[in-house]
């Protein structure tokens, strides 16, 4: 597998599977040869996962970002573990972290949900709850590219410049686009275009 594959990190809600657009999305996604982050629990991070390691011949890996568990963090001795249901069976690299979950209010210090967008080159966000929201603020705030896709009034808190999606096609062209004009990030050779 070449180095500097891109990673498209899909955020969405743990406990809801929107499958009608997490699996068309996850399928897609693996046939342009990226890596896929969620979160690696349930919802739509399982469902995305699911459908991304189905699909024969991918050359992207299923990334998950876990939060620690019940442990306290704040000894040296603690293991942090991971919560019940983490990572979901499709995760293939698991990155344990010592972080809450959620942390604060999804955007605090101790929140993964900042890992979860720094490591992506592009973030598409599903329909969520509040968890979601913060990735979404954290996706603006760190200027990463980022789309909306399903439940687009959820665009009318946002910036006029937050792109949305009504169809996984109109996503997949964003992440492609998106990837040709980051300079230097681009779809892998040989991925389809």
């Amino acid at each position: 597998m070449p180095l500097g594959r891109p990673v498209v990190g899909v955020m969405g809600s743990g406990s809801a599977r929107h499958t009608h657009l997490a699996e068309p999305l996850g399928r897609a996604l693996a046939r342009i040869g990226v890596h896929l982050l969620t979160g690696g629990g349930a919802g739509v991070m399982e469902s995305v996962s699911r459908a991304f390691s189905a699909v024969p011949e991918r050359e992207g890996l299923v990334i998950g970002i876990l939060p620690a568990g019940d442990a306290r963090p704040d000894r040296a001795d603690a293991d942090p573990g991971t919560p019940p249901g983490y990572p979901n069976r499709w995760v293939e690299l698991a990155i344990r972290t010592h972080l809450d979950a959620r942390g604060d209010d999804g955007s605090g210090i101790r929140s993964r949900n900042h890992i979860n967008i720094l490591s992506s080159d592009v973030v598409i966000a599903l329909p969520g709850s509040s968890g979601t929201a913060s990735e979404v603020d954290l996706t603006i705030r760190y200027r990463r590219p980022l789309i909306l896709l399903g439940d687009t009034a959820r665009a009318d808190r946002l910036p006029g410049s937050v792109p949305t999606a009504e169809s996984v096609d109109e996503a997949v062209e964003f992440v492609r686009r998106a990837l040709r004009g980051s300079g230097g990030e681009s779809l892998p050779q040989g991925s389809e275009r």
